[in-house]
C-alpha cells in the first residue's frame, strides 16, 4: 500500500520500521518540528524524522495539521492510507477522509480505556493487572474511532512504565502489521467502542510525581513504577528533593505518622504510610547518582524519625 506515516517520538519507529520492512511504500512522513534538546539546547530531530531522513523519506513538519496548505499536500500525495502512532495532534476531517483505506491508529491500551497523552503510565498507577495495544480507525474524536484489533497482555506489579513503554514498542509494531494485512486483504473488522467505558490517561507533569505518604504502600509503589523514568516519583527529605526510583511494599504495619523514616539498612529506607510500610531501594539525592539505598549509605547517612513530604 502508499502509505503517509504520521508520527513523533521513539515509540512509533518500530511502527514506521516495519512498515518499510514490509515493502509498502511510504510516500511521506509527517512529524513535530524539531526541537531544541540538552544542555546544550541545540536542535533535534524527532526520532521517526531520523529514521525517515535514514531511508531518504519526504518528511513534512507542520505546526497544525489544520493547517489548509498541509491538507491540500497530503491530498496532492494521495496515499492509500494513513497510520498515525503517537503524532501528537488530533486530526481534521478533511485530513481523515483523504486516504481510500482510511486513518488508522495505534493506541497503547485497551480502549476505550485509556485514551489520551499517556495510557502506559496511568495503566501502572491506576495498579491495572493488565493492558494491551489496540488499532483502530481514526475520527474526530480522541481516541474514539471503531476498534480493528487487540493484544492483551498482563502487568505484574514490578514493571516500569519505560519497560512497558519498551514492550509496547514492539507488540505495537506487530499489530499493526496484522492491521495492515487485514485492511489489504479487505477483511479488517470494525468494532465500535463502548463510550461508556472510557477512561482518560492525561499528559503528565512534574508534580504528579510528588510522594503522598497519606495513601497506602501499593498506591505510593504504583506511583514510582508509573513514572519511571518520567517525572519521576520523589519527597522532600529535610528540604532537599530524594528521587525515589525504586519501592516495595511490605507486610508491616506502623503507628508513626505517614512518611516517617523507620530504619535504614542495606535492603532500604523502611517509611511508614497510611496503611504499613514501604521499603524504598532506590534513590537520588541532589547532585548525586541514581544508586541502591546499599551504596548510598556507604558513605553516607539517612536519619532515622524524619519525615518524608
Amino acid at each position: 500500500m502508499k502509505v503517509v506515516f504520521m508520527g513523533t517520538p521513539d515509540i512509533a519507529v518500530p511502527c514506521l520500521q516495519k512498515i518499510i520492512d514490509e515493502k509498502h511504500e511510504v510516500l511521506a512522513v509527517v512529524t513535530q518540528p524539531d526541537k531544541p534538546k540538552g544542555r546544550g539546547k541545540k536542535m533535534a530531530m524527532p526520532p521517526v524524522k531520523e529514521l525517515a531522513v535514514e531511508h531518504n523519506i519526504e518528511v513534512y513538519q507542520p505546526l497544525k495539521a489544520r493547517d489548509k496548505e498541509f491538507i491540500k499536500t497530503i491530498e496532492k500525495i494521495n496515499p492509500d492510507i494513513i497510520v498515525v502512532v503517537a503524532f501528537g495532534q488530533i486530526l481534521p476531517k478533511e485530513l481523515i477522509e483523504i486516504p481510500k483505506y482510511g486513518c488508522i491508529n495505534v493506541h497503547v491500551s485497551l480502549l476505550p480505556k485509556y485514551r489520551g497523552a499517556a495510557p502506559i503510565n496511568w495503566v501502572i498507577i491506576n495498579g491495572e493487572e493488565k493492558t494491551g495495544v489496540t488499532t483502530m480507525y481514526m475520527d474526530e474524536g480522541l481516541d474514539t474511532g471503531d476498534m480493528i484489533l487487540t493484544k492483551e497482555f498482563k502487568l505484574d506489579d514490578k514493571i516500569t512504565a519505560g519497560e512497558l513503554h519498551d514492550k509496547m514498542m514492539i507488540e505495537g509494531a506487530k499489530l499493526l502489521k496484522e492491521t495492515m494485512d487485514l485492511i489489504e486483504e479487505g477483511k479488517a473488522p470494525r468494532i465500535a467502542q463502548n463510550h461508556e467505558e472510557f477512561t482518560y490517561a492525561p499528559i503528565m507533569d512534574k508534580e504528579l510525581g510528588h510522594i503522598d505518604f497519606n495513601k497506602s504502600s501499593k498506591d505510593i509503589h504504583n506511583l514510582v513504577r508509573g513514572v519511571n523514568p518520567w517525572p519521576s516519583a520523589y519527597a522532600m527529605y529535610n528540604e532537599g528533593k530524594m528521587k525515589i526510583w525504586k519501592t516495595e511494599v511490605l507486610d508491616e504495619k506502623s503507628d508513626k505518622k505517614p512518611g516517617t523514616i523507620i530504619s535504614t539498612d542495606k535492603l532500604g529506607i523502611r517509611v511508614s504510610t497510611n496503611d504499613g510500610v514501604i521499603l524504598i531501594k532506590e534513590i537520588q539525592m541532589p547532585n548525586k547518582k541514581r544508586m541502591p539505598v546499599s551504596e548510598y549509605i556507604k558513605g553516607n547517612s539517612i536519619e532515622e524519625g524524619v519525615v518524608l513530604s
